[in-house]
């Protein structure tokens, strides 16, 4: 056989000690089956199949840190000269065969192998015996790929995984705290390897975004599995249940516990006759969560969502519940953006007196200046625009006058805000009449229903000193209440936790 000239790799650093790489004798080759048939053969021509097994094993993302380069490369060296030697290289589904280094894992694991014993490659049959000088040199290189290039001679020179680049995966992956770590010279050095293995494998599973994929026992082509894997795309439902508990999911959701899209519609038709008929808002809230949360997991997103969360968003605010309220608000500008329908013109005023009522200029200010011709004049927006200003010029006779002729459901959002601007608008009226003035006068100007309960809103703040019973009826003492009525403007326009 025709001499074989040896290209020395790059030692590779390893977890043991770094030694740098002397060459050795290389020892007889390997007889492999092309050599067995006969020289003459020439190169044998590797099926492309082969080929991108070869890759797969050498990939970065499918290393694992516990099993070293030279058995990966002496398993997959077997694997490949068993389908030679049985002539079964073109009929075996390389695509679904596992990688060398996951049939490493699961023998270890199969056969009980603890974490303390360092595997490494048995010597193939056929090589020179070494001297004691030799073997000590041969295991002080161990891990590194020079040891397999000499030891495997011209076999391992026709199989395909030789092609691929030498370089070490494992050098860009180890960081080391220490030089002494480095060279094996630490205070910890005469400790076991276990400590060593444990830390390797809590690297591992510490760094998420190293991309290792699960490894699973491999299973013939025909088996086909997927109970385990995860879907790639929405889910569909197959839950019949009308109502539904809503619970916060923790992983991916069951279909079985998930309602699709005509048994959602029945829902919804059941949820609205049940508020008419009930009116037990903690039950509906979270039955239109559950609703809407099966929703957004099988991502659907057409007219019947905007309906749902119009629905919901109606009844938190006729309830009160700015934060459900937001929820929904949240996501039916999104929905609105895909022009699905619905109301987003009597949802954009809601959102107009929502800003008035937390005093947020800044998103008002936004809002303003993307609101388009069409939507200025819209006479729901159009009444909220003319509140807005209302309450930036300070007249509060124009403002009580839209109060009480406030279209849809904003009258809900401004009764939030109405006491705030009442207390503003005494403070006002105390500057301008003194001593005093009718409380007729008051519960007209205001926006009250009767004089008792502009009498029982002076009082509920603690005005009712400022009160004064005389023949022609109960009077407003301006000239003595525009101190409190200042101090109790204040605290009313604190800043308040945002829902």
């Amino acid at each position: 056989m025709a001499h074989l000239q040896h290209m020395p790799l790059n030692a590779r650093k390893t977890f043991v000690r770094s030694v740098a790489p002397e060459p050795i004798p290389a020892p007889p080759t390997i007889p492999t089956p092309s050599a067995a048939n006969g020289a003459d053969k020439g190169k044998r021509e590797w099926p492309p199949s082969v080929r991108s097994y070869v890759q797969r094993s050498f990939a970065e993302e499918n290393i694992i840190l516990d099993i070293s380069r030279s058995e990966m490369e002496t398993k997959l060296k077997q694997v490949i000269s068993q389908a030679v030697e049985a002539a079964t290289l073109a009929h075996v589904n390389w695509d679904q065969l596992p990688l060398p280094q996951v049939m490493i894992q699961n023998e270890k694991e199969q056969n009980g192998y603890n974490a303390q014993i360092s595997s490494s490659p048995s010597r193939p049959k056929g090589t020179s015996t070494l001297t004691n000088h030799e073997t000590n040199k041969a295991l002080s290189k161990k891990r590194k790929s020079s040891d397999l290039e000499a030891t495997d001679g011209a076999a391992i020179q026709q199989l395909p995984w030789r092609h691929t680049d030498s370089r070490s995966v494992f050098e860009s992956r180890i960081s080391y705290p220490d030089k002494r770590q480095r060279n094996g010279t630490g205070p910890d050095h005469g400790s076991s390897k276990s400590t060593q293995v444990l830390d390797v494998r809590k690297k591992r599973f510490e760094n998420v975004n190293t991309g290792y994929p699960s490894m699973r026992p491999w299973r013939p082509s025909s088996t086909n599995d997927t109970s385990s894997e995860e879907p790639k795309g929405p889910i569909v439902g197959r839950c019949q249940d009308l109502e539904k508990k809503f619970f916060r999911l923790n992983g991916v959701p069951n279909p079985d516990n998930v309602r699709p899209l005509s048994v959602l519609e029945k829902t919804l038709e059941h949820l609205k006759a049940k508020w008419k008929q009930e009116r037990n808002y903690f039950y509906i809230c979270d039955q239109f969560k559950s609703l809407r949360q099966d929703l957004t997991v099988q991502h659907i997103k057409t007219g019947f969502s905007v309906t749902a969360y119009e629905i919901h968003a109606r009844i938190a605010l006729e309830q009160g519940d700015l934060s459900e309220y937001n929820q929904c608000q949240t996501q039916l500008r999104a929905l609105y953006a895909q022009n699905l329908g619905g109301h987003p013109t009597e949802f954009l005023a809601y959102r107009i007196l929502y800003f008035l009522h937390t005093s947020n200029r800044t998103d008002m200010n936004d809002l303003l200046a993307n609101l388009t011709p069409a939507e200025k004049n819209d006479p729901v927006v159009r009444h909220a625009l003319d509140t807005r200003s209302a309450l930036a010029l300070g007249n509060y006779h124009r403002f009580f006058q839209l109060y009480m002729d406030t279209p849809k459901m904003g009258a809900y959002l401004m009764d939030m805000f109405v006491g705030r601007e009442r207390l503003s608008a005494l403070s006002v009226i105390c500057r301008a009449y003194k001593p005093d003035v009718k409380l007729r006068f008051v519960t007209e100007e205001l926006g009250f229903e009767s004089d008792d309960e502009s009498a029982r809103f002076v009082c509920d703040h603690g005005g009712q000193n400022y009160l004064e019973e005389r023949d022609d009826g109960v009077r407003l003492l301006t000239g003595k209440a525009l101190t409190f009525f200042e101090i109790a403007l204040k605290a009313a326009s604190a800043p308040k936790p945002v829902i």
